[in-house]
């Protein structure tokens, strides 16, 4: 597939204007996810089924990841873009009232297939505008800006949530991204939409086969796949139970706000910072430090109650923070340019495939043992192959 053209574009656009939209989003996840697993929990009532149901709607979002090739090659990427951000505000909005469970999962699982679509179409619109300014530099403005908004999200989602309950929390996520579809719009960005013609099932799912065997012969390719489901898988841990065994060590939802605001810090501090980084050093220290500091850190989280593990959720996140700007560019720096669009949804899997894993995991890991900090022990396991992979000579 070619690089996507362009028709026109406002002269002030270039890919830190998309990077800049990493504000919208990290604003309106981070305001979700804070309240997300609580809300699942106050459906199903076991941490244990909560992580069954984030499990199988992971599974459907990897499905969509793997359609987006065939998605981006029957409409424009300006197109799809315009439409899943209208879908998440009109969805996210109708999420916050008090509507019956099946309701709220039927629009999950429709936000699903739009937040899916963004977490791709930002950064191959951030790599269609790159020009020489190279994606370290891209990703590294684009999560400095994710962790901006991000820093202000829980303090805002346990405030409604105190007063609203937590579902009233989506109508903010709601409100920011009819703010984001504003501000593309301002971008005045245009692509020429794309002849529709009539799909064949079977012909689609055999070129989406055949995409990802392509994918994973690629050079360097299976490794920045590992590389990026490990990441994710850390993250999908810690996003899903961290919230869960705060609360269940007996702390408030005030305390679960500052943690996670307190765990934004090191993403801030070290967004720009790594970019440079990684210029001057390359990607695999940091990558190697970054998974290795957090696999000793979560076995230490098996054993550590009260104040203590509030510490350890904290400081596990500058593991993160080195390896934020730095998870993709095994891809981006790995393949040609003309190359992304077509890959990138195969490659995107891997953020999505953690999330159906890492729930199935850590249910079967709360059964077995009783406890939902024993959940740790996998992120240390993730952590401790992740570095073995990435020690390994090519």
């Amino acid at each position: 597939m070619a690089k996507d053209k362009y028709i026109s574009v406002s002269n002030r656009v270039s890919g830190f204007s998309f990077a800049n939209l990493g504000l919208f989003t990290g604003f309106a996840d981070g305001i979700y996810n804070a309240v997300y697993s609580l809300v699942i929990l106050e459906i199903f009532r076991s941490s244990a089924t909560v992580g069954v149901y984030v499990a199988i709607y992971s599974a459907f979002c990897f499905i969509v990841g793997l359609f987006a090739n065939e998605i981006f090659r029957r409409f424009s990427k300006v197109r799809v873009f315009y439409f899943v951000l209208i879908m998440l505000a009109v969805c996210y909005a109708m999420m916050s009232f008090s509507i019956l469970p099946r309701t709220f999962i039927i629009l999950d699982y429709t936000t699903g297939i739009a937040a899916t679509l963004v977490g791709m179409l930002i950064p191959l619109f951030m790599s269609d505008f790159s020009k020489n300014i190279g994606m370290a530099r891209l990703n590294a403005r684009y999560h400095l800006w994710i962790n901006v908004g991000a820093v202000f999200a829980p303090t805002v989602a346990v405030a409604i949530a105190n007063h609203f309950g937590n579902r009233a929390a989506f109508f903010a996520s709601a409100v920011i991204y009819l703010a984001a579809w504003g501000v593309f719009k301002y971008f005045k960005v245009v692509q020429q939409d794309k002849k529709i013609s009539p799909v064949n099932p079977n012909k689609t799912v055999r070129a989406l086969w055949k995409n990802a065997i392509q994918f994973f012969r690629l050079h360097g390719m299976a490794r920045a796949y590992f590389v990026n489901f490990g990441y994710y898988f850390l993250r999908a841990m810690r996003v899903l139970y961290v919230p869960i065994v705060i609360i269940e060590n007996g702390f408030s939802k005030d305390v679960l706000g500052w943690v996670l605001t307190l765990g934004i810090i090191p993403y801030l501090l070290l967004s720009e910072a790594m970019g440079r980084a990684v210029r001057k050093y390359g990607k695999r220290l940091w990558l190697i430090l970054g998974f290795g500091s957090f696999a000793v850190l979560s076995a230490m989280a098996t054993v550590m109650t009260g104040i203590p593990l509030l510490m350890i959720f904290v400081a596990w996140q500058i593991s993160g923070a080195l390896m934020e700007s730095v998870h993709d560019l095994l891809f981006f720096d790995g393949i040609k340019k003309t190359q992304q669009t077509k890959y990138y949804g195969v490659f995107r899997t891997s953020a999505n495939l953690p999330n159906i894993f890492a729930p199935i995991f850590g249910a079967a890991v709360i059964t077995v043992f009783g406890a939902t900090h024993a959940v740790w022990a996998l992120t240390t396991i993730c952590g401790v192959l992740s570095v073995i992979v990435l020690a390994v000579k090519k």
